[in-house]
């Protein structure tokens, strides 16, 4: 039950910093973030084929 009211907390208040930011701030900020997530992505789908 921490756990969701910690992280409720923490995405509040990295809504309300996004909501404050210029959207070309954002957008850039949001397009280094998908790409991080789809390498990641990628590597973990290439990745880990030992036994």
């Amino acid at each position: 039950m921490l756990f969701i009211v910690a992280a409720l907390a923490l995405m509040g208040v990295l809504l309300g910093a996004a909501a404050h930011t210029p959207l070309p701030v954002f957008l850039a900020a949001s397009g280094v973030i998908g790409a991080w997530l789809l390498i990641f992505f990628i590597r973990e789908r290439t990745g880990h084929k030992e036994s």
